[in-house]
């Protein structure tokens, strides 16, 4: 067997700097560390955020709108976040140090916020389990380690997908093909830690204490750098290219620059270098595409390009270095699309929490009284139930409908998450609509529940779940496999952002309607006690922004360009 069967061809390494072996290094036999470190982490996040909003609100004694405008933005954070972690990736340190230098941030912030909740002078005085008084510098010590961990989750959030799809080589279609599984596979992961945190750790948090509901995330946290280090002889580690961003400018600069030539109709007269590999690190050559021709001026050469047989990045650019720029601006409309979804998904660590602590939560005639935030293991469950019905039959049944190697393109898998989402928001609306009949027909105003099981709740979680398959996954896919070589990392960034975004749009429609609603003295859609209010109209809201982005989704999809990648790396 030749050298070049061996070794990959993607640019890999091994841990010592060596081209990577692919028998030795890779593929699955490393994706168990990787994915064992997502599955602590999420644990540990989903462990400590998943009751937040109720921490806020009994803890730090703060009203309900207020609470779940802090929930959101700082979740939001969360996902913003990694746009620092994946320059970092991109341009200096790559992939694993990244994931490992942030994680420290991580467990740190973890350690902080279980202190804050453990010991004494940093945790608030309480009169009784949801009457507490916290002093600014509780609140302010409260904030600090939940910020430090939204920093630590940057580095890890961007990175350990794309870093778990680099141990596949692109160049060899067996591998090629795991890769797409792997995405299945590391999403389930998640959600099997979410659905640990989402039970237990949420029990735990209501019953015990929430010292031991933040310490047993910050253990597992812990256990999570222990399993990523473990594997360190058996990844393949993809070189930094260099600065994304500079990149970027150099191509802007350079065709305003040029703003005044002609791009030749022959576009192989545009400059790029003269070997198979690209010259940007990390990265294979990318074919020219056409649209956004303006950019295209930036690869004119002119006879002022080179200069003592140099040649000026900021004057003359490769057709790569101008592909990777039209790479990213086809990516933005269809990541747009995705902020909607995720304001959507993020109504489950808030209002849907509310909602479940207005309802009967005891199970039968028991004593045993659930926690409205333990309502998100439903969603967890769909997510478990539907990864691999997706995987194992609806990918085979689709490929033989469409001829399509992964059954549905990445593009249709979204679409349909987004359409499955619309029908979340209105099951919600339509429980708060029967809650509240059931309040002004019984005068349940003044009651703490009514009795109407919470587990009327699980259709709105399990819809959820279902789109997340359709659209998280989607989007983790399409994002690394659009992305340019030595972009992935900022690219998987960009997609979390929805994330953020989705927050960030949830908390500021709760302060418009808040505004809006309370006038005059009214108590507003979304009050302290929720049978006064409407978050029916609320949940309407999203499901008619849901409609109206799935709309402006399908005329986007029809118009994307995917990108072609040709030559090998350097």
């Amino acid at each position: 067997m030749g050298e070049e069967d061996v070794y990959t061809k993607d640019g890999t390494v091994d841990y010592l700097g060596n081209p990577a072996n692919r028998k030795e290094t890779g593929t699955w036999r490393a994706c168990p560390f990787i994915i064992g470190n997502e599955f602590c982490e999420r644990l540990a996040y989903y462990g400590m955020s998943s009751n937040l909003v109720l921490y806020f609100k009994h803890r730090l004694n703060q009203s309900s709108a207020t609470a779940t405008r802090n929930n959101l933005n700082w979740g939001g954070t969360c996902y913003l976040t990694p746009l620092i972690g994946a320059f970092v990736a991109d341009a200096y340190l790559g992939r694993y140090w990244t994931i490992a230098s942030f994680s420290t941030i991580y467990v740190a912030g973890m350690a902080l916020l279980t202190m804050s909740a453990t010991v004494h002078g940093l945790k608030p005085k309480c009169y009784s389990k949801d009457h507490c008084q916290p002093t600014s510098g509780q609140s302010a010590v409260t904030f600090l380690a939940l910020y430090l961990i939204a920093l630590g989750t940057g580095g890890i959030k961007p990175c350990v997908s794309s870093y778990g799809a680099d141990q596949f080589d692109d160049d060899n279609e067996t591998e090629k093909r795991h890769k797409s599984s792997f995405f299945n596979w590391f999403y389930l992961s998640i959600n099997v830690g979410a659905l640990i945190a989402g039970s237990v750790l949420v029990w735990v948090q209501d019953n015990v204490s929430w010292g031991w509901g933040f310490g047993i995330p910050t253990i597992a946290m812990a256990i999570a750098v222990v399993s990523f280090f473990s594997g360190t002889k058996l990844f393949r580690y993809q070189k930094p290219g260099g600065s994304p961003l500079t990149r970027i400018c150099q191509v802007l600069v350079a065709s305003f620059r040029k703003k005044k030539a002609k791009v030749p109709a022959d576009k192989a007269l545009l400059h790029e270098t003269a070997d198979a590999e690209s010259d940007i690190k990390g990265s294979r050559k990318l074919d020219h595409t056409e649209g956004f021709s303006f950019l295209d001026k930036a690869a004119v050469e002119t006879e002022k390009d080179v200069i003592k047989g140099t040649i000026n990045p900021w004057n003359l650019c490769t057709v790569t270095q101008v592909e990777e720029l039209k790479a990213i601006i086809r990516l933005l409309p269809v990541w747009a699309t995705g902020i909607i979804f995720s304001a959507v998904y993020s109504q489950m660590g808030n209002l849907f929490v509310l909602q479940g602590e207005t309802m009967d939560r005891y199970i039968g005639n028991s004593n045993f009284k659930i926690p409205s935030a333990s309502l998100s293991i439903f969603d967890t469950l769909s997510v478990i139930f539907w990864v691999p019905v997706y995987d194992r039959i609806i990918v085979p049944v689709a490929r033989k409908l469409t001829g399509h190697k992964n059954g549905l393109t990445q593009l249709q898998r979204m679409g349909i998450g987004l359409f499955i989402s619309i029908f979340a928001m209105v099951s919600a609306a339509i429980l708060e609509l029967k809650r509240l009949q059931m309040v002004r027909n019984d005068n349940y105003y003044e009651h703490d529940s009514v009795p109407m099981s919470i587990f009327w709740q699980v259709p709105q979680y399990f819809l959820i779940g279902c789109a997340e398959v359709f659209i998280f996954i989607g989007q983790l896919e399409f994002f690394y496999e659009q992305a340019p070589d030595a972009m992935r990392s900022m690219c998987s960034a960009l997609s979390l952002t929805t994330v953020a975004l989705g927050n960030y749009l949830s908390s500021l429609l709760v302060t418009i309607v808040t505004s809006i609603s309370t006038k005059n003295g009214k108590v507003g859609w979304i009050p302290d006690n929720l049978n006064y209010g409407h978050i029916d109209y609320f949940f309407w809201l999203l499901g008619i922004l849901s409609v109206l982005n799935l709309g402006v989704y399908l005329l986007i999809s029809r118009w994307y360009t995917y990108k072609k990648s040709i030559g090998t790396v350097r």
